[in-house]
């Protein structure tokens, strides 16, 4: 049987997700206000097999390219940014795991088996409040030592985004007798794994990214699945400038809309007419075509390039995550500005975009590292 004659077009790829998220930002409101998961924006996302699109069509999925993929992104961030950055970091593993084939074969396709026919979700839990972002190298505090031909767990992460809905979890750990850092493949109901609901924070507050405690939890050795070592380009992190680039997306249409539908009694048109409207309106749309063709012509780039070269584009993904992030926080704030007070009324969705697309300044990479990267690329290119 040719398995490839049963994958979705492009096109049919494009028409499932646009009607699979329809409905999201029917749920947006109250998510917020509650910090409660997308639960029923992930049962949809799993109905059409979303899970599976990064992964190889050889293994069962529909093996899109990056490009296409972060089109997607964008459009679950354009109806709801907290769905868009949950479900990415599955994606990017997705992606990850398909470029970089390191794990045990057995243990690798026992997982992907569980995407492809389940639909199951993996998130890495990398993050710890002694150590800050991963991306700064610092060594995990959580540990893992053999004992009685187990591996034993023990630690605490935090920012465990999709937490409430994850099958796996791709857990960091400093092995005691070797001084080397892994990752543990751990499923959901191992015992001594514990999530706690401890996410309430200003922006992104559904994506239920809690804290994860670890105690004394058993695994077969063949659940470390790789050690850790120098950190690899990553083209898949662009799901993060995807993301928000949607919300900001979406702030813009929502200024259009009522620009093109407000009209005070002091003027006989709507506000779109006026000069000063329309120069907030124009100076988004440029900042917003501007980002869209820096990104995608970065992840054509990865596409197009083999993967032996890819870690020379380190760089550039970085930047496109600084210029991206930066410039829909200036989307979102000219959105803002075109609509006035009314922004600021908690019944509206401008308020939860102001809030949401500054997240994406602690998102992985830093901007101070990316500005690093890029002066030493650019001092060693002229010597």
């Amino acid at each position: 049987m040719n398995t490839e004659a049963l994958i979705p077009t492009k096109e049919e790829r494009h028409e499932l997700l646009s009607k699979a998220i329809a409905d999201f930002p029917l749920y947006s409101k109250k998510n917020d206000e509650q910090a409660r998961f997308p639960f029923e924006n992930i049962k949809k996302l799993k109905e059409i097999g979303y899970p599976k699109y990064n992964v190889a069509k050889e293994d069962g999925g529909y093996g899109v390219s990056l490009s296409e993929w972060l089109q997607y992104q964008m459009l679950i961030a354009e109806k709801d940014g907290a769905t868009s950055l949950a479900i990415g970091w599955h994606m990017g593993l997705m992606l990850q795991l398909r470029d970089y084939r390191r794990w045990d074969s057995n243990t690798y396709h026992s997982l992907i088996k569980d995407v492809v026919e389940k639909g199951a979700l993996i998130n890495a839990a990398a993050t710890e409040a002694a150590t800050g972002s991963p991306t700064r190298g610092g060594k995990p505090t959580t540990t893992a030592r053999k004992e009685a031909g187990k591996w034993l767990i023990n630690g605490q992460k935090t920012f465990t985004t999709m937490a409430p809905a994850l099958d796996y979890f791709l857990v960091s750990a400093t092995i005691e007798d070797e001084d080397k850092v892994a990752n543990f493949l751990i499923s959901k109901d191992t015992a001594g794994l514990k999530i706690e609901e401890t996410w309430n924070m200003l922006a992104m507050r559904a994506t239920a990214s809690h804290d994860l405690h670890l105690t004394d939890v058993k695994l077969d050795l063949h659940r470390m699945v790789e050690y850790i070592e120098r950190k690899k380009a990553a083209g898949w992190l662009l799901h993060i400038p995807a993301c928000y680039l949607g919300i900001a997306k979406a702030a813009h249409r929502y200024a259009i809309e009522f620009a093109k539908n407000y009209s005070p009694n002091s003027i006989q048109q709507t506000i779109s007419e006026l000069p000063n409207v329309q120069a907030k309106i124009g100076e988004a749309e440029l900042l917003i075509r501007q980002s869209e063709a820096f990104l995608f012509s970065v992840s054509n780039k990865w596409d197009q390039t083999v993967k032996e070269s890819r870690e020379h584009l380190q760089a550039d993904l970085g930047a496109v995550k600084h210029v991206v992030v930066n410039q829909a926080i200036q989307v979102v704030d000219l959105a803002m500005r075109v609509v006035g007070a009314q922004s600021l009324k908690m019944d509206s969705p401008l308020q939860r975009y102001y809030r949401d697309v500054r997240a994406g300044l602690h998102n992985p990479p830093m901007d101070d590292m990316t500005i690093q990267l890029l002066a030493k690329e650019a001092i060693q290119s002229t010597s």
